[in-house]
Order: structure tokens, then sequence, then C-alpha cells
């Protein structure tokens, strides 16, 4: 089963960088890289900040708050102080928007 919903349009993310989406009172981290869309939980697992706010490099998403690092493609913990994963979920584009399935 699929849930797609459409979170932003593909020209409101710059390549590679980041921005927050929030629906049903969770909030997401949408991803560009090249014409490739990831999507994330919007908060890191360690305190709760929003990701959107970090720094993109390559494929991992920096913290703002301790620096701790995520690969945004798998959701893998990859630098202190994180360790916890963070839920990833597929991505598609229709018509120049990026859709997430949150099923």
């Amino acid at each position: 089963m699929t849930n797609w919903i459409r979170a932003c349009a593909t020209d409101d993310i710059p390549d590679e960088d980041v921005i927050r989406f929030d629906h049903n009172g969770a909030t997401y981290a949408i991803y560009r890289k090249d014409d490739a869309f990831f999507a994330t939980d919007g908060l890191c697992t360690h305190e709760k900040i929003h990701l959107a706010d970090g720094l993109v490099m390559d494929y991992t998403i920096e913290c703002p708050k301790h620096n701790g690092t995520f690969d945004y493609r798998t959701g893998a913990a990859k630098g202190a102080p994180v360790c916890i994963n963070l839920k990833t979920y597929k991505t598609k584009v229709e018509n120049g928007d990026v859709l997430i399935d949150l099923a």
C-alpha cells in the first residue's frame, strides 16, 4: 500500500540542499542531489532539532545543533552524537512535483 503526498515542487529545492515539509503534525526533510530526491524524518534522532536547518554535503545531512550526521539516502547515523537512524521515505517526481510515500 502506498500513500503518495505532494511535498514540494522540484524547483523549490536547490541542488545539494534540503527543505522542511510538514504534514499531519509530522515534519519531514526533502533533499535534492543532482536530479534525485530523497526524504527522511525531519527531526534529528538525538535532540529533535529540525534537520532542514542543517548543512547538506554530498549525501549527508549535518544536524545544526551538535553536528551529528546522517546519510539521507539510507537514514544511517554516521557521526556522533547521533546513534539512531532516521526513517526514510520513497520519493518520485510527477509533473514537476516531488511526492513522498508516507505509507
